[in-house]
């Protein structure tokens, strides 16, 4: 049974919210042997570990743990928590192995009573406010004073099981949805290679009577027309003349009009415009990947000029310009691309002869107008799957954040009320500082 929580550690006016009641409300310090600032990086720092004896250095970072090196001289010892002090404050590791605090990292020695991992989990939900005007920074004197819900220890331990339980469920779901998200380019480049080896097809042409002899080999010279570079006039977000597509307003098959600059001027004259089923490409760049990306020129309310680094092509009748952009937009014609692009002073680049020069196979106009809309379906319910995955992925950090807002109320059904009183605990350790 709870016993009586007299005395009070922190003020009933300055406990942030109700907890069980053999639970305590303590400051940070109450409860810890040790809170210490990480110090210079040591003399004999080495950044590969080559001996045995060699212990980490630990910085404030997040990648491999903030391990930065090695080195023979000082440690922490294992089972203390470190917190980022800089950039990313709050961010905490419970540490297993002896370690050399440098730096802007924050080391917590918890006592007895405080388990390391369920302090670590206080860290992970507690935002911490930093000074600093520009980079947030986080000391020792900031966080001694900070005031954590202590539960017994028999309960601390339960609810990190639960918490590493709920955790892991949650980890395996976001792993699940980022494969969903990580293979969404794969699938999409394996339903193009399909569309465009007549696979997708195969049951419509049956249907129609139709073989793949109807398919022509042919190039791009021979099945589009108009192959010319842009403007190189200079366009600003102020200037009130024509507006000018670029680079950022080319996605993929499509055009975006968010991002626009304009001309000085109106006196672009229609031969060197975008018009209604032109199509745009990308053809210089610093990004090899963005080389060669297309998109089709919607209907226009209003003229349209296009800057110099990017290339128009205008569909012939042989050619529907949706079928077109699949295919320039596949990995099938970009791997044609890669091979003919040249590179200098790393701008990647390909001229409209070795745009001209790609290989395409044609289908009939009533063909293409199939795949179109196979491919339209298909790579819509790609895009919904993608999006769902990403959903999931951005809802699991808000659903850690809830299980730990929980777990530190009381509120994962673990408590037993019977157990004693935390404060005990707590008045035992401050006996031992005196």
């Amino acid at each position: 049974m709870a016993k009586n929580k007299a005395p009070v550690f922190v003020p009933a006016d300055e406990q942030p919210y109700p907890i069980p009641d053999n639970w305590c409300w303590v400051k940070l310090h109450f409860v810890c042997e040790y809170l210490k600032a990480g110090g210079d990086k040591p003399a004999s720092f080495v950044e590969k570990k080559d001996k045995e004896h060699l212990i980490p250095v630990v910085a404030n970072g997040i990648q491999n743990e903030g391990i930065i090196g090695f080195t023979d001289i000082g440690q922490i010892s294992a089972g203390t928590v470190s917190v980022s002090g800089r950039g990313t404050i709050g961010y905490s590791f419970f540490r297993e192995y002896e370690y050399v605090p440098v730096v802007r990292l924050i080391v917590i020695k918890p006592r007895k009573n405080l388990l390391p991992h369920y302090l670590k989990f206080i860290f992970d939900v507690f935002e911490e406010k930093g000074t600093g005007s520009s980079i947030p920074q986080l000391t020792v004197p900031m966080i001694k004073d900070k005031i954590i819900p202590l539960p017994p220890l028999a309960e601390q331990l339960r609810i990190v099981g639960r918490i590493e339980s709920l955790f892991a469920k949650l980890d395996e779901a976001k792993e699940k949805a980022q494969a969903v998200v990580d293979g969404f380019a794969l699938r999409k480049s394996a339903i193009l290679h399909k569309a465009f080896t007549g696979e997708l097809t195969e049951r419509w042409r049956k249907k129609h009577g139709v073989g793949l002899e109807s398919w022509k080999d042919t190039t791009l010279s021979e099945i589009v027309s108009g192959f010319k570079y842009g403007t190189s006039e200079k366009s600003t977000y102020n200037n009130k003349g024509m507006p000018v597509l670029r680079i950022p307003n080319v996605g993929t098959g499509t055009l975006s009009f968010e991002d626009m600059k304009y001309l000085a001027h109106n006196d672009i004259d229609e031969a060197n415009q975008v018009h209604e089923n032109d199509l745009l490409i990308i053809r210089s760049n610093g990004s090899r990947d963005l080389v060669g990306k297309c998109a089709i020129v919607p209907a226009l309310s209003r003229k349209f000029a296009y800057a110099s680094f990017l290339i128009r092509i205008k569909p012939s009748e042989r050619i529907l310009p949706d079928y077109l952009a699949f295919y320039l937009n596949s990995t099938d014609a970009r791997t044609q691309m890669f091979k003919k692009a040249k590179s200098s002073a790393g701008i990647h680049n390909i001229n409209s002869q070795e745009l001209g020069s790609i290989t395409i196979n044609v289908p009939t106009i009533y063909e293409q107008s199939a795949i179109i809309a196979v491919l339209n379906n298909l790579l819509a319910k790609e895009q919904q799957a993608k999006q769902a995955a990403e959903a999931v992925i951005a809802r699991i950090g808000t659903m850690k954040k809830a299980v730990l807002g929980r777990a530190f109320r009381g509120e994962l059904g673990t408590n037993n009320p019977e157990e004693e009183w935390a404060g005990e605990l707590v008045k035992a350790a401050l006996q031992d500082k005196k």
